[in-house]
């Protein structure tokens, strides 16, 4: 069975990719941008700052903002190019071997845990909300969610039939586990960040 569905082209797997590819890769381009016009005037008003709550200043300014070195929109515009690129390759008619997939779950692994990360930080330490940074965790969530529950389900992740059944049922569901994801983001940012009467 896994070898059945991973012989098939999954397309709208790639249309999702290439659709969160290209919002979270805007994302991070208007990131670069705004971090330029920062490093070019201290004291420019960045297309990303609304508000003493929603603005992405402090965010860049401050070291979690260049966590190796240099700025993080950087990686994004690196790393999203590529879900674009696998998005189109699929697509274009490209199959590709197991461990690509496990390779590309794993990228995405490392990339929810940074998000992960950086909410912590913003909520917990920085105390405002990047609307940038916001977009690219609201990508990263589903596609994380989506790659993994694909390659649970078709068998290039370890797993018996049970498991890769939970996984298929759960793949029909990665709107409504979104959600529920956005849900606790919101619910956490509000207890510690009083958002709502803030914005």
């Amino acid at each position: 069975m896994p070898q059945t569905e991973r012989s098939q082209r999954p397309t709208g797997l790639a249309f999702f990719l290439i659709t969160a590819g290209i919002i979270a890769f805007a994302a991070a381009f208007a990131l670069t941008l705004d971090k330029i016009h920062l490093l070019e005037d201290p004291n420019a008003q960045l297309s990303c700052s609304f508000s003493v709550l929603i603005g992405c200043a402090t965010n860049l300014s401050a070291p979690q903002g260049a966590v190796f070195g240099f700025p993080n929109s950087l990686i994004g515009l690196a790393a999203w190019s590529v879900i674009i690129t696998i998005g189109m390759a699929i697509l274009a008619g490209a199959r590709f071997a197991r461990w690509f997939w496990v390779g590309l779950n794993v990228g995405m692994l490392a990339a929810i845990t940074l998000v992960i990360w950086f909410i912590g930080q913003s909520i917990f330490v920085l105390d405002v909300l990047c609307p940038w940074c916001m977009v690219t965790w609201a990508v990263t969530i589903p596609v994380f969610l989506t790659v993994t529950l694909y390659n649970v389900k078709v068998g290039n992740l370890p797993g018996g039939a049970s498991v890769r059944r939970v996984a298929a049922g759960a793949y029909s569901w990665i709107f409504v586990i979104t959600i529920v994801c956005y849900i606790v983001f919101f619910i956490v940012a509000q207890v510690n960040m009083d958002v709502l009467n803030r914005l």
